[in-house]
């Protein structure tokens, strides 16, 4: 049984381990969808799954970055899918290297150039980090530059994802592949990127597909539309309302923070439990 992330708590009480990209709006707009007393911890999707297949944590809801986690490093029986995103480029417009980003005709163009300082997140913590390198490998055939991916990467531009927006937000860094809703939360300046390679699209999932990276401990995790997925793991009554409260038809909260919410939302994976 789950109880808050980590102690035990009241059956008022729902804990929620979440990837880094949902905790601005599970800890705002969120709050106010259910009547318990919501407590949001939030990691990178890939790093939340091992913490609690490894019994660090035990949350009473997991809401994750990729659906895949959830059966491995997770076994969970069940999830539903309630949200959609893309991945972005960033910059800074108050940085010389950023307002040219802003002003460029290929966005990649910029970011070529040494003083140009990149970031992006850690594949073996989140989703983000892995479906940056994905956007980046399909960029290679999408504008057959067989160098581009290369030019760009380096191990230095790695940040766990919430290091990578302040470093952003402190001018450290001009440019930053970062999921929309980062960008729309934060009201950050973006470009948006083709649909061949943002990640976000049905119609380019067989070329999504062909990517793939292994994480830590051999799971190995392949490029999709990019999809958010939640399970509960608690039989609550506190903890069931704020599951649905999470991914049913009050889940159109997140798109003012830059998600997309379907018509097709929620769809339901797995022995659901009745109570679903």
């Amino acid at each position: 049984m789950g109880g808050c992330l980590g102690c035990s708590g009241s059956a008022s009480t729902v804990s929620v381990l979440a990837a880094g990209s949902l905790q601005n709006a599970l800890t705002s707009d969120f709050r106010s969808q259910t009547d318990a007393h919501v407590e949001v911890e939030a990691h990178g999707s890939a790093r939340a799954a091992r913490m609690v297949a490894e019994g660090q944590r035990d949350p009473d809801i997991v809401a994750l970055a990729d659906p895949v986690l959830f059966s491995s490093p997770l076994d969970a029986e069940w999830y539903a899918t309630f949200a959609n995103n893309a991945i972005v480029l960033a910059y800074n417009s108050q940085t010389p290297s950023g307002k040219q980003i802003q002003s460029a005709e290929t966005w990649f163009a910029p970011l070529l150039r040494e003083d140009v300082r990149l970031g992006r997140t850690d594949p073996d913590l989140d989703p983000l980090g892995y479906r940056t390198l994905f956007t980046l490998a399909l960029a290679v055939d999408h504008y057959d530059r067989p160098a581009l991916a290369d030019e760009l990467l380096s191990r230095t531009q790695i940040y766990p994802e919430t290091q990578l927006l302040a470093q952003f937000d402190s001018g450290s860094v001009d440019a930053a592949f970062v999921y929309r809703s980062m960008a729309v939360e934060r009201e950050y300046p973006y470009v948006e990127l083709p649909a061949a390679i943002d990640m976000s699209d049905s119609d380019h999932a067989a070329s999504y597909a062909s990517m793939s990276y292994s994480l830590p401990g051999g799971t190995v995790v392949r490029g999709a539309p990019i999809q958010y997925a939640a399970t509960r793991r608690t039989q609550t009554e506190a903890a069931t309302d704020s599951f649905d409260a999470l991914v049913e038809s009050s889940a159109r909260y997140l798109e003012s923070h830059g998600f997309t919410v379907t018509d097709a939302h929620p769809e339901y994976v797995g022995d659901v439990p009745t109570s679903q």
